[in-house]
């Protein structure tokens, strides 16, 4: 039986663990942590309507119900050329006949970052801006910045969405709590028009939000500096913030840009369609780590990465003659869809392709039908309900 090495345990990097299984292939997983991290329902940590428990999927339980090997260690070093792996505690690995890297994305490093927490950032993140949050619920009051920040060498390395949920998701717990007046809450992104990849219908809906619920907006201005205590632009104007939320740009795993294999300007590993890396027969990229190619709104997305964890074991087993059929592309999978929650008050529905581009209101039903989704996504990544969607 052949053997598969994915480097990388969240979404993207379980699914292709999963499908090559499927697919008859003997498969070791290698993460550096001990679960698989559901950061699309982690909006729910810093407002205490879901637990940071509940937010993990345990590897051990993962791999001991698809029959994957798992392996609990740092990728510190890799030779695309020999197929050898080394890790922090185990050291050297070798001898597999294919290899996907599945290894995310780094956060941008920018000027007085350690003064900003991220929803998208590590697990231990969310609950310290649950902590953060509540000294000022304690307090009584408080000055709150959310922002998200953009790449200009690869768009699509930018994390929008959770930004705009964690803001919403506050804006409504504050109000549960009955202290919103005595808070100020802002958003703030470097760019003019900041969720623009969903089209205008979702730039005039979120405009509308933002007057509704009283948050102020500062866009168009880079981001000079964060200072303890607010948000330094450019033009030298200050935001004054007791808390920034703010989720950097993506970029390229070090692990992958001092591999020698070929990347983009961003230091994302470039692949073809069929997610294979330029350049090499047996080493395949999936999810946050691979360069994107598609329409300029094109986003990297936890539905898109497990996509191409499975297009990956498709096209593996087609070229092995393992399977009859054609090979697929991921490009013809690239679209933006995703579920805004705004806590009980609902959310949006927004969905972007090359022929249209759609954000539809759902009150209530929103929020527990990303609910549902969480549970869901949880089951099946345990192998205890087929996969339906």
């Amino acid at each position: 039986m052949k053997k598969a090495l994915v480097l990388g345990g969240g979404i993207g990097g379980s699914q292709a663990a999963i499908a090559l299984k499927k697919e008859g292939y003997n498969v070791t997983l290698v993460s550096n942590r001990p679960y698989i991290y559901a950061y699309p329902i982690s909006i729910w940590i810093p407002t205490g309507e879901i637990k940071p428990e509940s937010v993990r999927i345990p590897l051990d339980e993962f791999s001991r119900n698809w029959g994957i090997e798992f392996i609990q260690d740092e990728v510190i070093k890799m030779e695309p050329e020999t197929g050898k792996v080394y890790l922090k505690e185990k050291g050297e690995l070798g001898g597999y006949d294919y290899i996907v890297l599945a290894l995310g994305q780094v956060k941008k490093k920018e000027k007085g970052i350690e003064h900003t927490l991220s929803i998208c950032g590590t697990p231990e993140e969310a609950i310290r801006i649950k902590e953060r949050l509540h000294e000022l619920i304690n307090k009584g009051m408080g000055k709150i910045a959310f922002g998200f920040g953009g790449n200009p060498k690869d768009k699509t390395a930018v994390r929008g969405g959770p930004v705009f949920e964690i803001l919403f998701n506050v804006d409504y717990y504050l109000r549960k709590l009955g202290v919103r007046e005595k808070f100020e809450l802002t958003f703030f992104a470097p760019m003019p028009k900041p969720g623009e990849r969903l089209g205008e219908k979702a730039l005039r809906m979120l405009d509308n939000l933002f007057k509704k619920y009283g948050i102020n907006k500062i866009t168009g201005k880079k981001i000079k500096e964060f200072k303890e205590n607010g948000v330094l632009f450019e033009d030298d104007t200050f935001l004054e913030a007791d808390l920034i939320l703010y989720t950097p740009a993506g970029w390229g795993h070090p692990v992958i840009a001092e591999s020698g294999l070929p990347t983009n300007e961003a230091g994302f590993v470039k692949i073809d369609e069929t997610c294979r890396v330029e350049g090499f027969e047996n080493i395949y990229a999936v999810g946050d780590c691979a360069a994107i190619e598609g329409p300029p709104w094109t986003a990297k997305q936890g539905h898109l990465a497990e996509v191409m964890g499975e297009i990956v074991a498709h096209n593996i087993a087609v070229r092995e003659g393992r399977k009859k059929g054609e090979l697929m592309s991921y490009k013809e999978h690239i679209n933006i869809l995703c579920l805004m929650d705004m806590g009980w008050r609902g959310g949006g529905l927004a969905y972007r392709s090359d022929k249209r581009a759609l954000l539809i209101p759902i009150p209530i039903l929103g929020h527990i039908m990303k609910k549902i989704w969480g549970i869901y996504f949880k089951l099946y990544k345990l192998g205890r309900i087929p996969k339906i969607i």
